[in-house]
This record gives structure tokens, sequence and C-alpha cells, in this order.
């Protein structure tokens, strides 16, 4: 396949708002011995994205400097190394940057097949949230059938596949959201409790619904004042899970419940595991996840899409917390 020397990519002229991006002709990448290159039909905005264009998230140093950590599309180059990809493969992948752009690598070990039954718009729209979610919540917090689980910011991306897939393997599952049409989306897709922050203390209706012996499991991207309440919603050997901090890392908070309840906090990022550690993720998603998508019973909720050349509406777009799932980019033809 002859492959064109340059391609369409976001790129910014340094960091700040969202109008420092632009779509500029940039060198297509070239695989390396165990990676694929993927031509890009579809790519995921995600909230690491913003923070990158804001300066406050620089990409690993063997990273492409282009924003974008997930993509679908067709493998058009394999690396020497490659075995289970060959050109004309359709894939989703999960990439350490440069989604944002008509070409990207990715490693062929971050890579899955689309999902039977799910178009490339909806695949691409997978890896970024289904790798964090499975890593966190079951991998790490071991959230299992019966348990209870809350997930604050439940309409966004990483919040609808949470509640999706704890519902699945059977957790009652408690979420937080800012007004009532994400209320009732969230108790759509399997939330059994959706609190409005705004109207309602969630610490306290926890507590009632539970009759004070709180939650197991907690996936939290909020942070700041969040972080006493969560604390004091946690059960006995609860899991307390960071993953972001939108509201800020700092808190003033008393940790002798914690000790008393023999409780855990831990906190993760994705895009800086080792690959080995990506790799073993895309493995236990294809094996146990890839069922419930192909057979309807999860699925990723897609609010809307924009071509390239409207990325800065699209970051706009997720800065406003306006929407519920995932904002995409249409990126190939």
């Amino acid at each position: 396949m002859t492959l064109p020397m340059q391609m369409r990519a976001v790129t910014t002229n340094g960091s700040g708002a969202a109008e420092v991006m632009q779509v500029t002709q940039q060198p297509v990448p070239t695989p390396g011995e165990h990676d694929v290159l993927v031509r890009v039909a579809y790519a995921g905005v995600n909230r690491p994205d913003v923070i990158q264009r804001q300066g406050n998230y620089a990409p690993p140093p063997s990273a492409s400097p282009i924003m974008g950590l997930e993509v679908a599309g067709e493998v058009v180059a394999v690396g020497a190394a490659v075995q289970r990809w060959k050109v004309g493969d359709a894939v989703c992948a999960l990439t350490p940057g440069g989604g944002y752009a008509e070409y990207c690598v990715a490693p062929a070990a971050h890579c899955l097949p689309i999902p039977a039954g799910l178009s490339l718009l909806e695949a691409a729209g997978v890896p970024e949230n289904f790798f964090t979610v499975w890593v966190n919540v079951f991998d790490t917090c071991k959230l299992s059938k019966g348990e209870r689980f809350l997930v604050h910011g439940g309409s966004s991306g990483i919040g609808l596949t949470a509640i999706q897939l704890a519902h699945a393997f059977g957790a009652e599952v408690f979420t937080t959201v800012g007004n009532e049409q994400k209320v009732a989306f969230c108790k759509s897709v399997g939330a059994d409790h959706v609190f409005n922050y705004k109207t309602q203390d969630w610490m306290n209706e926890i507590a009632t619904i539970t009759q004070k012996k709180g939650v197991n499991v907690i996936l939290d991207m909020v942070g700041g004042a969040y972080i006493e309440k969560n604390l004091r919603s946690l059960a006995l050997e609860g899991r307390y899970c960071f993953i972001a901090f939108l509201e800020g890392g700092k808190a003033e908070v008393d940790f002798r419940p914690l000790m008393m309840k023999r409780q855990t906090i831990t906190g993760s990022t994705l895009r800086a595991r080792p690959d080995a550690q990506k790799a073993a993720i895309a493995a236990a998603l294809e094996a146990k996840v890839w069922p419930l998508l192909a057979a309807q019973r999860v699925k990723p909720v897609i609010h809307a899409t924009f071509p390239l050349e409207q990325i800065v509406e699209a970051h706009q777009l997720m800065e406003s917390s306006q929407h519920i799932g995932k904002i995409m980019l249409k990126v190939g033809a």
C-alpha cells in the first residue's frame, strides 16, 4: 500500500484555550517494530486531551505530541514483529498520543478488533474509557457482584462506562450528576441511584439508602470537597480510587475512620503505564467485556461528532460539561 508523506493533524500554537489548536500538515508517522499504523476514521476527545492542551499534562517522552488517545480505523502498515494484525484489518486502539490525525501509530498489543455490532464511530469511543474503568474498578479495586459502587460524573464517558460495566457485573450502582436530564439518562443505562448534586446532598442520601453501611468502591474524578464526603461514604474495607481532580487534589481529611474501617485509597493514570500493563488490560477487555459489547449489554454513548476542522468546538463542548457521553472527531473520508 502506497502511503502519503503528509497528513492532516491537529497541532497547537503553544498552550492555553481551545483556540490554540489548528489543523496543519504533518509527516505521516512510521510504525516501530511492535506497532501498527492506523488510517484513522474516528478519534475520541477526552478530558486528558484538554488538560494536555492547557499545558498541564505532558505526553510521555516517546509519544506523539499530537493529542488523541483512542482511534478506530484501518491498519495500513505493520511493524516487523507484529503477528496478529495485517494490512486491511479494522481495529480500535488505545494510543499514547497522535489520534487527532489522519494516520496514527499504536502498539499492536493495544489494538482490539471492532466489537461485533459496533460501527467504527462507536468503536473509537471505547478504548480510553473502557481501559480506564476496567483497570481501576475491576482490576485494582476488585468490584464484585452484590457490592455497592459509586462513580461521580455519571454522564461523562468514564461515568457511563463505569455505570454500565458495574451494572452488568452485578453491582448496585450509585452516581452523581448536575441536572435532571442526566439523572434520567444514567438511570436508563443501569444506575440504581442517581443524585443531582445541585439539589441533593448525595452523602446523606447514600447513608440513608445503605443504612449507614456505605459503598464498597468509589471511582472519583472530582476530588476537592468530595474527598472527605467520599471517605465518609465508604464502607468497611471499602476501596477508593482517584483518576482525576477536576476540583483539585487538596482536602482537609480526618483519616482516623480510614484506619478503623480498614479502607484503601489508591489512584492511577493510564497513559504512563508500561506497554505490557496496557496489553494485559486489552486482553482482559477482549475476554470479559467484548462479549458484553457484542450482546449490547453495554455500549459507548456518543453525544456529538465533529469534523477534524471543528476541533476547537469539540474541546469547548468538553469543557462546558453539557454533554452526555462521548465527544468524537470524524477524521477519515
